[in-house]
């Protein structure tokens, strides 16, 4: 090859390596030839699945690699993140879970890891409103005359708890215990059963996410009593707020959010932190959060860690209160 022609083709090279992205340069992260892949601890189709597959798609297209989400259910979520957990820690495989998450150890006996230890946060995406509803065939219309009742026939009022640890279950003691009611817990797996049960008058309510209960709500099958989020919801706009309804301090979420192997490098925390807010924030702006009842949320993974320290505090607090007995 003659020097101009040498010349010519180094020219067009460093073009091109100019023109790529930083995430697409030999030697950095992530690399092109590599696909990021999202475990998720529940099986497809349920809330926390379809949010991973809406920031995975958006993190597909940002940084031009293959984004697979992987759903490996069972043991209350546990199997999934053990397969996270034994993970290279290189940034290529990232567990999408929710709240239940980070109680592992106060909910299970056996736990397999420390949620707060074994794992690095990276970023906190969004949170979600739970929707109190109850049985249609009861006659109460309002939360205060439901706390009214279980105050004057406490040992008549069951509360349907999808799974131990849940945000169903800390919110439903949390709502015990600042409305001045005591609850008979009635443990189910999962939602749908739950909601079975309460539509059916076999128990009372049930607390649990907005987008999972609206449908049996809209449809009469359940009756929606309050929500509990500081604000009503636009998926809903005549269900009052549990603040709004007589509980004056009460606000409670579910959330979600994205960790990695806990010895991940630390500059590889920050990129995907970073791409991980960046994509949140994509899809709030095309209101594919919105349609799910989730806010979104962008933390600093240090944010995020503290935030977890605090969320697991409270909930083993609740629990430990309530006489919760790990499985």
């Amino acid at each position: 090859m003659s020097t101009h022609r040498l010349l010519a083709a180094l020219a067009t090279l460093l073009a091109t390596l100019l023109a790529m992205p930083a995430w697409a340069q030999p030697g950095t992260f992530p690399e092109r030839d590599k696909q990021l892949r999202i475990v998720v601890p529940f099986a497809p189709g349920g809330g926390v699945d379809n949010a991973a597959r809406l920031l995975g798609e958006q993190l597909r297209k940002q940084l031009g690699i293959p984004v697979i989400v992987d759903n490996k259910a069972g043991g209350s979520g546990t199997i999934g993140g053990k397969a996270v957990q034994a993970s290279p820690a290189d940034g290529y495989t990232l567990l999408f879970s929710a709240a239940t998450h980070v109680l592992a150890k106060q909910v299970l006996s056996n736990a397999p890891y420390d949620p707060q230890t074994d794992f690095a946060p990276v970023a906190r995406v969004g949170e979600a409103p739970l929707m109190l509803v109850i049985s249609p065939q009861l006659p109460q219309q309002k939360l205060s005359d439901v706390l009214a009742a279980a105050r004057q026939q406490p040992d008549k009022w069951t509360a349907a708890i999808p799974a131990a640890g849940a945000p169903s279950h800390l919110a439903a003691l949390l709502l015990a215990r600042q409305g001045g009611v005591r609850f008979t817990y009635v443990p189910y797996k999962g939602t749908q059963p739950a909601m079975i049960d309460v539509g059916g008058g076999h128990v009372n309510l049930l607390l649990d996410s907005m987008i999972s209960v609206l449908p049996l709500a809209k449809a009469g099958k359940v009756r929606p009593i309050a929500i509990t989020s500081k604000a009503r919801s636009t998926l809903a706009p005549d269900v009052p707020t549990v603040q709004e309804s007589g509980v004056a301090q009460f606000a409670y979420a579910s959330w979600y959010g994205v960790w990695a192997p806990k010895d991940t490098p630390p500059a590889r925390i920050v990129f995907l932190n970073a791409a991980i807010n960046a994509a949140v924030g994509e899809i709030a702006k095309r209101g594919a959060f919105a349609s799910l009842g989730i806010d979104p949320v962008t933390e600093s993974p240090e944010q995020f860690r503290k935030f977890i320290a605090a969320d697991v505090a409270q909930g083993a607090e609740l629990l430990k209160s309530s006489g919760f007995k790990p499985e």
